[in-house]
């Protein structure tokens, strides 16, 4: 016998004791309808140790084989009530529901009651008065207790079990239902494999780089894309390692320098996309979301290796043409070298010209360009020597050409464009003197839109508007001095301006339409929100749980489109299209409640429930403590539903209070014995 069991015999005890002394009139005690603690439940003492043991084990078998409690209660007296309305009490305040059956006997008072749920239909009531007549008042009337409650627990579980054989008509439903749930399962199937594979196909096409776009993937599908990027990665990682090798004899350390660091940085990426599958394949198991990151995390990393190689294919393949193509290239240079040294006489006699019309300020920008590009037509010449003796030499030794071409490369293409602007200076500092006046009101009209975009740009306005400002105020001070060198500096930091007021630009009209639509949509979330509520409170009686949870979380998003909508009109639109969903879904599963609860209610009024009157106050919530305790029994007792939003402080009519009333509807039989 636990301990908790010693304790409550010694507590029945005692206020036996004490009733006795305090009410010597009274026969036995009264027992009220109380919260049953545990299945078996002996206040009067009328089982020993091994008879306690014995219901113990019959109401645990009942359990383990048919999945339902019987709850075993032992009193000396029903405290005036009849057997059947303290069953219904008992059973309410004790929170059963539709798998808890009761079986309360007063020893004393010599009579008893047997409360078995609606929900229990495999049970019939003829087979409830069938296994009271002839098991449970036969052993109560020879005062054999534990023998009523095994005899009670043992004949439930054979109603159970049995109640399901039946015609062979019955047999044949049952194959036609396996075969048509066969059949649906097996369409099931295949058609979730076909929209897998849709899935995947749609996968592959999806950039790696963007979390976002695999955002709304299955997680199966995600796990597989991840595992076929895993391998795709690394097979190319092993190409790409094989190429290098075979072309860095050729390259030469310092030309492969590029390639190989591109290589070791996608196989780094790789590593930590390993990494996270093993972690994914240990026996540590992961939450859905955690899993989902992960899987995110592998397809980032590959994709990142993917690019990292990416970057270097063109290059690569460049400089193994260049070293195919060495002579032909280092002719085309030595042509170019030739076209440019012809231009340098003439780009010193117009430079000349300049000199005589233009002050040396003016000029600063092209002053030196002639001498500038000789330098770099001679650094070219001796680039082109380096680059015919490197590629004279063998297989394996002409990594220098590549260097040396692209030196030449640069060095003609800088010595051109020093050659341009001195021919193009006169041209362009006369249209720079001409348009700066225009360029300078322009920068400062994009300062004032700056100003007053300032919000909606953030960081990037605003510093591309601190540069405009700083060109602006130069070419105020040397305008005249540096004309050109002043406009391309306004010209520039202006075109920088425009893209940033361009974007923020977006962003205000982004704003400005989420503000609009927020007005609407929380307006009609506001509505919906309060049909809902609306509809529930006028049917409480019969709406369950999931509807007022969906109505709850539809009130919250509400309540934070509204704190939002002054400072984040995207996020607060966000919070009204769902408080929207949220509480169609709460009319929706209200209205179900509702038509479940009349379907329920129509038998029962030619049979006495009770007026129509009444039920509609049980629908509504609003009768008074008889009525949900049961007081409308005819027969059968009808007490409160769990979660069918009775509760009210006291148990009473709906009030200020919890959902302590909460019940259940339960079928009552018992008398005397």
């Amino acid at each position: 016998m636990t301990s908790a069991r010693v304790l409550l015999r010694a507590a029945a005890a005692a206020t036996m004791l004490l009733s006795a002394a305090l009410l010597p009139s009274a026969v036995a005690s009264a027992e009220q309808p109380f919260r049953v603690p545990e299945q078996v439940s002996d206040l009067t003492g009328a089982l020993d140790p091994s008879e306690l043991s014995e219901v113990q084990s019959a109401v645990d078998s009942l359990y383990d084989q048919q999945g339902f409690r019987l709850w075993v209660v032992f009193v000396d007296d029903f405290s005036g009530q009849t057997a059947t309305t303290w069953g219904d009490r008992t059973a309410t305040i004790s929170d059963f529901g539709g798998r808890d059956v009761l079986m309360a006997v007063a020893t004393e008072a010599r009579a008893y009651t047997l409360n078995v749920p609606q929900a229990l239909s495999s049970i019939s009531d003829s087979e409830i008065s069938e296994l009271e007549q002839s098991s449970i008042e036969p052993a109560l009337r020879e005062e054999n207790w534990a023998g009523a409650a095994t005899a009670a627990a043992t004949g439930l579980g054979k109603a159970s079990s049995t109640s399901g054989s039946g015609s062979a008509g019955l047999w044949v439903a049952v194959g036609v239902v396996f075969l048509i749930v066969v059949g649906a399962f097996a369409f099931t199937r295949l058609r979730a494999k076909r929209r897998r594979k849709d899935a995947l196909e749609a996968a592959e096409q999806l950039d790696g780089s963007d979390p976002a776009a695999f955002a709304s993937l299955p997680l199966d599908v995600l796990d597989e894309r991840s595992r076929a990027l895993l391998v795709e990665t690394d097979e190319a990682i092993r190409a790409s390692a094989d190429e290098l090798s075979t072309a860095a004899g050729e390259l030469g350390d310092a030309a492969a320098r590029p390639f190989v660091d591109a290589l070791d940085g996608a196989r780094r990426a790789l590593s930590e996309a390993f990494a996270i599958r093993q972690r994914l394949d240990d026996a540590i198991p992961e939450s859905p979301d955690e899993r989902r990151q992960m899987l995110m995390a592998i397809i980032t990393s590959c994709s990142d290796a993917d690019r990292r190689l990416d970057e270097k294919v063109a290059e690569f393949d460049e400089i193994r043409n260049l070293l195919i193509d060495a002579d032909a290239r280092l002719d085309a240079l030595t042509r170019a070298h030739v076209e440019q040294t012809a231009r340098l006489d003439s780009a010193a006699a117009t430079l000349a010209s300049l000199r005589e019309r233009y002050d040396a300020a003016v000029l600063a920008p092209v002053a030196q360009n002639v001498d500038l590009a000789r330098e770099q037509l001679a650094l070219a010449d001796n680039s082109i020597d380096d680059g015919r003796d490197a590629a004279a030499q063998p297989v394996g030794h002409q990594g220098p050409v590549v260097a040396a071409v692209r030196t030449a490369e640069s060095a003609l293409s800088r010595a051109r464009s020093l050659l341009d602007a001195v021919e193009h200076a006169d041209g362009d500092i006369t249209a720079a003197r001409d348009g700066l006046p225009a360029a300078m009101e322009d920068a400062r009209a994009d300062i004032a839109s700056a100003d007053r975009l300032a919000e909606h740009g953030g960081d990037p306005l605003a510093a591309a508007r601190a540069a405009v400002a700083t060109a602006l105020d130069q070419a105020q001070s040397r305008g005249t001095q540096d004309p050109l060198g002043t406009m391309n500096a306004l010209v520039a930091a202006d075109a920088e301006l425009d893209r940033a007021l361009a974007a923020a630009a977006q962003s205000k009209e982004q704003d400005d339409h989420a503000r609009a639509r927020l007005d609407r949509d929380l307006g009609s979330a506001q509505a919906q929100v309060r049909a809902a509520g609306d509809y529930i409170g006028a049917r409480s009686g019969a709406v369950k749980v999931q509807a007022r949870t969906r109505l709850a979380e539809a009130e919250r998003h509400v309540q934070a489109a509204q704190q939002l909508a002054a400072t984040d009109a995207p996020r607060a639109l966000q919070h009204a299209a769902a408080a929207l969903s949220m509480a169609a879904q709460a009319s929706h599963l209200a209205q179900a409640d509702v038509a479940e609860w009349e379907a329920t209610q129509r038998p029962r009024h030619s049979g006495g429930f009770g007026s129509s009157s009444s039920a509609g106050g049980v629908l509504t919530g609003v009768l008074i403590d008889s009525v949900l305790r049961g007081g409308f029994s005819g027969g059968r007792s009808y007490g409160n539903r769990r979660g069918g939003g009775y509760g009210g402080f006291g148990g009473g009519p709906r009030s200020f209070g919890g959902s302590g009333s909460s019940g259940r509807i339960g079928r009552s039989s018992g008398g005397r014995f």
